[in-house]
């Protein structure tokens, strides 16, 4: 007898936005799932020309810190490459697809936190009393990061590098897309996913609700929701091994 797909016949939702939404679609159709495409946000890349002005004197900075893959698309817009001299700026990456976002671009990251929230960039970056800072990052990022330099002696040019904004009630995509209401699972990779999902979306009854982080979990139980589960490893990997974990369970307790 064929043995059934770990995540058979779910519906989950994914709120984060394209292409990513994409690529975690397919993965969870390769385990079974049936992927409903809803994205709560969207990325505006505004080419700001304080971002360009910055890039034109790039080796004044001692660190460019890059909190997500698209800070880097952001900055490589506008810059070819980062010309490095010296060793100036070194390079900080929150977590390893921004790692791998600047690998693509032929940048190896010096320094990538074991924990991939903005707490634990700030512990690993040290002492950086003096230490000028280049921070390119969303406009509606936490203060957590820059906050905490600035604190510890930075001198910290903070760039809304992009725009992130709720994207309005639209029809979902997927298969089952008429069945919205019957979800399985809401998956969530950010707070402004959360924030953008329950700004213009129901949350389905009994639907289970998924964070790729305990940061984003915060953010889901601020704004009402009981979370089910938390992704040890705050990554896409991170979030599919939760979903396979939380449905695991659940199968052994109805089986009892």
């Amino acid at each position: 007898m064929e043995r059934a797909a770990p995540l058979a016949g779910k519906r989950i939702v994914i709120t984060r936005p394209d292409p990513d939404a994409a690529r975690l679609a397919g993965r969870l159709r390769s385990l079974g799932a049936v992927p409903i495409v809803a994205p709560s946000i969207e990325i505006e890349f505004t080419d700001p020309p304080e971002l360009a002005r910055a890039l034109e004197r790039i080796s004044e900075y001692d660190w460019i810190v890059f909190t997500s893959k698209n800070g880097v698309e952001a900055v490589f817009r506008l810059a070819r490459e980062l010309e490095r001299r010296e060793n100036k700026p070194r390079i900080a990456a929150i977590g390893p697809a921004t790692a791998q976002a600047l690998r693509r671009r032929g940048v190896e990251a010096d320094l990538i936190p074991e924990r991939y929230v903005a707490e634990a960039v700030l512990e690993a970056l040290g002492n950086v009393s003096g230490l000028k800072i280049l921070l390119p990052r969303a406009n509606i990022a936490r203060r957590t990061l820059v906050d905490g330099l600035r604190e510890k002696g930075a001198v910290v040019e903070e760039i809304a590098a992009y725009r992130t904004r709720s994207r309005k009630a639209h029809r979902a995509r997927g298969p089952e897309a008429e069945s919205l209401d019957a979800a399985d699972a809401i998956t969530f990779t950010s707070s402004s996913t959360v924030r953008g999902y329950v700004e213009n979306w129901p949350v389905p009854p009994g639907a289970k609700i998924v964070c790729i982080g305990p940061v984003t979990a915060r953010t889901a139980a601020e704004c009402g929701l009981r979370v089910d589960a938390v992704a040890e490893r705050y990554t896409e990997d991170g979030l599919i091994a939760a979903l396979l974990d939380l449905f695991a369970e659940s199968a052994e307790r109805e089986s009892q």
